[in-house]
């Protein structure tokens, strides 16, 4: 990676990392210690939290006891990944911008070196909202913290001869991915964000946020386990 000091390297957190099941205190610890580490280093860093758990729980259980609309369903999810969101600015207190982002496109002046963000509107997901977030800030790097090590071009789950692709251009990232996006959608990277990080020369990391040993050695311009996307 080749950011500049000055520059804030965006980070979409997914929930599956933040609320697996319950809360993940191991990893959020390890979390903080390596962004404050990076942070004395001189990064700086805008981080977007998923939903996790904590939106499937209360959208299966709103829908259970009223069937209800996907815009809906869409702002139980926009609001889990706030309370997310919420919950990584008071671990960060003291280091990150007094409030939560909700917009992703408007300008927010902030001294400090942490900005946490959450979801938006419905219809937007956390990855659309990160590529927004990069473009908005003028960032050229946004690594994506996952449950997975590498972007296969199929399903590793349903095709045992799936390979991993550690680097792919957006034209062929795109070609293996839906071609909408859906709340439910396994994909990767929201094929809508995709689109918009192609048209910004964005380039993206997709990491394992378990091995956040990695995050680190790609944040230091190491070799990583991870595929870039560019």
């Amino acid at each position: 990676m080749n950011a500049t000091e000055r520059e804030r390297i965006v980070v979409s957190v997914g929930g599956s990392l933040i609320v697996p099941d319950g809360i993940d205190t191991d990893f959020l610890t390890r979390f903080k210690t390596l962004i404050l580490e990076k942070v004395q280093h001189g990064l700086t860093f805008s981080i977007i939290a998923g939903g996790g758990k904590t939106a499937r729980r209360y959208q299966e259980a709103a829908n259970t006891v009223t069937p209800l609309s996907r815009q809906d369903l869409d702002w139980i999810g926009i609001h889990s990944t706030r309370l997310n969101a919420q919950l990584l600015r008071n671990i960060f207190v003291g280091y990150a911008h007094q409030h939560v982002v909700k917009n992703p496109t408007i300008d927010t002046e902030a001294d400090e070196p942490i900005i946490i963000a959450a979801g938006w509107q419905p219809g937007w997901s956390t990855d659309y909202c990160a590529v927004l977030m990069a473009k908005n800030l003028g960032a050229t790097h946004l690594v994506n913290l996952s449950n997975i090590d590498y972007v296969y071009n199929k399903d590793p789950r349903r095709y045992p001869d799936a390979e991993k692709i550690e680097k792919i251009d957006w034209a062929e990232f795109r070609n293996i991915i839906p071609k909408e996006w859906d709340p439910g959608l396994s994909s990767p990277f929201d094929p809508i964000a995709a689109k918009e990080a192609e048209s910004l020369g964005l380039e993206v990391a997709i990491i394992n946020g378990e091995k956040l040993e990695e995050f680190s050695n790609y944040l230091d311009g190491k070799p990583f386990v991870g595929t870039v996307i560019s």
